[in-house]
């Protein structure tokens, strides 16, 4: 496994980018694995690479959605702005390994996720990147904070689809909509063990999109992408990764951007109606050093990449990037 590192056959993305298919070689609590990446790189090269981490059932597709990619491509939006991107399958989804999921929690994942950036630093798989930006969607979010805030080998940090204060009533048909994966066709002989869960068929947009427009081509692409996550992940996502200020520890740039989340918006939650709202609730949980600059996206739920107005929220992550990071 170590031996292939990664796929060396380049692929043309579009007129501005390129890119190619990566297999990292890491370690979950000392058992080996591989996370797959996609990396896409500008024409030209780019010194600053976006890791981006997707949500719960959710793979990497979430950043490169196929269906109306000029609008809803998070990962072509940034390339075009001069970054590349490397779009994750967290483990036990996508072309990432399946590993026992008692391994799996947000700790161990964003420690998983450390090593992925190392190797980009260090040009261990080949590409090499003197920045990072760290993105995540949902859970994936909890995951950057946790790695953020543990190693602090990151330039900056994206957090969307994941705020501090939770509208409970919100997440109860999320959960609600899950069954095992085994008991899913489409992951049956996947080598998924029973506490993998997926959505129910046809639960998507009620509970990732809502109360933005049904675009049923969308839904469609969500629904045939969907993948796998484990509710044990969630004890230290809402334990470490939410109730507690550890993402005060973040000494880097942070980014928020919310759509009016059922999950995380709402009058004893956050204030999703502004970007000054969110900014007011969220910032007890970040230092000065993050120097917290937010986004409210309006009119969509959750799943925010799957927005008619997406460009929008895309169009203010490049600008904040640009002032902090840069290319």
């Amino acid at each position: 496994m170590i031996g292939v590192g990664f796929l060396t056959s380049p692929m043309q993305a579009g007129a501005s980018e390129s890119c190619r298919d990566l297999n990292f070689p890491v370690t979950l609590t000392a058992v080996p694995q591989t996370m797959y990446g996609r990396l896409c790189v500008p024409t030209g090269g780019a010194n600053t690479v976006q890791v981006l981490i997707p949500g719960g059932t959710y793979n990497s597709s979430y950043w490169d959605i196929a269906y109306s990619p000029e609008t809803r491509s998070y990962r072509r939006a940034m390339n075009k702005a001069g970054y590349a991107t490397v779009a994750l399958d967290r483990l036990g989804t996508g072309r990432s390994s399946t590993p026992l999921s008692v391994l799996l929690t947000t700790i161990t994942e964003a420690d998983v996720v450390h090593q992925v950036i190392q190797q980009l630093r260090s040009g261990a798989r080949g590409p090499q990147f003197s920045k990072v930006i760290l993105a995540g969607h949902s859970f994936g979010s909890g995951m950057a904070i946790i790695e953020a805030a543990t190693f602090h080998d990151v330039d900056a940090v994206l957090i969307t689809g994941l705020a501090h204060r939770i509208n409970l009533g919100g997440t109860i048909p999320v959960f609600a909509a899950t069954l095992p994966a085994i008991l899913d066709p489409k992951f049956a002989g996947s080598g998924h063990d029973p506490a993998y869960l997926t959505t129910l068929p046809n639960t998507r947009y009620d509970i990732f999109h809502k109360p933005g427009p049904k675009v049923d081509a969308a839904v469609a692409f969500d629904e045939s992408t969907k993948d796998t996550s484990v509710h044990t992940q969630a004890i230290d996502l809402f334990s470490l990764g939410i109730i507690l200020p550890y993402s005060r520890l973040i000494d880097k740039p942070v980014m928020i951007a919310l759509g009016q989340d059922t999950v995380f918006c709402g009058p004893l939650a956050t204030d999703c109606s502004s970007a000054a709202g969110i900014k007011r609730t969220e910032s007890l949980y970040y230092s000065a050093a993050a120097d917290l600059h937010t986004f409210a996206l309006q009119g969509y739920g959750h799943a925010i990449n799957y927005a008619p107005n997406a460009t929008e929220y895309h169009n203010a992550v490049r600008e904040w990037a640009d002032r902090k990071v840069g290319t």
